[in-house]
């Protein structure tokens, strides 16, 4: 008897603690508050960007800037219009170019985006950057990061809310944030993310780069690039974290229309 109480106490904290990607709708568990999480992120952005170069005033650097926003409002114009504006409570949003030759992008939680200088002819204009941006925007809207942190919390402190875990072990919970968000010996480097949380960062970023008023349909090009771009030698930082196959050019062709839909909403 005892233990079917624990059983249900258990549940009832598991169900509490979700939330729902957007467009998706798939529930994933949430353990860890903006609050707690945004500070963390920027912390460890504002560290990368102190060991890196940034690029400024070049034509480059300005679009990345300016896609970028464009992916910003309709991220911004969605969550409004679907109710999940509180979602991006906190968010400062921020688009750098750094000068790096690996073929690579990301995004932080709280808007910090970063796109490498190596990845630019692989993307070749704003619609290719638009591809790699909503992509990577997505897996922050999406909440993929905190949902694998949330997972680690689940694992490593019985699903002990992040605060607490902060307050008793911060070095422990520093641990686990450069874990969940692929950081460890490098910071800005990522780990692959699940094949769902994959699927669904396609899924989002080509609603959004069409709501921004980019063609989603070159996404297949991209990849299809991106896929070529292995062969012959190691697989570019980007493919490492975001296996580029035939079966992800299919999920995403399967995605088109509806996301077709969306352009210049």
């Amino acid at each position: 008897m005892r233990r079917l109480s624990l059983l249900a106490v258990f549940c009832a904290l598991f169900l509490s603690a979700c939330s729902t990607v957007p467009i998706t709708g798939r529930s994933q568990l949430s353990l860890v508050s903006s609050d707690t999480i945004l500070p963390m992120s920027f912390s460890n952005y504002n560290e990368f960007m102190s060991k890196n170069k940034a690029v400024h005033g070049t034509p480059e650097s300005a679009k990345v800037k300016v896609v970028g926003t464009a992916i910003q409002h309709a991220v911004e114009r969605y969550m409004g219009e679907h109710g999940m504006a509180s979602r991006l409570k906190g968010y400062q949003w921020e688009f750098n170019l750094v000068d790096n030759k690996e073929v690579n992008a990301w995004c932080m939680p709280g808007g910090k985006v970063v796109v490498y200088s190596g990845i630019l002819p692989v993307t070749k204009d704003d619609t290719g950057l638009a591809v790699v941006m909503g992509h990577e925007i997505a897996h922050a809207v999406a909440s993929h990061g905190e949902e694998r942190m949330s997972q680690g919390l689940l694992a490593q402190f019985g699903g002990a809310a992040l605060g607490a875990a902060v307050a008793s072990k911060p070095k422990e919970t520093q641990d686990l944030y450069m874990t969940a968000f692929g950081l460890g010996a490098q910071v800005g480097v990522l780990l692959p993310y699940s094949r769902v949380q994959e699927t669904e960062a396609d899924h989002l970023g080509l609603i959004f780069m069409a709501m921004a008023g980019y063609d989603p349909n070159e996404a297949v090009g991209f990849w299809q690039r991106m896929s070529a771009g292995k062969q012959g030698g190691a697989p570019p930082e980007f493919l490492s974290t975001h296996p580029a196959d035939q079966t992800r050019i299919n999920n995403i062709r399967g995605f088109l229309p509806e996301a077709v839909g969306y352009r210049g909403r």
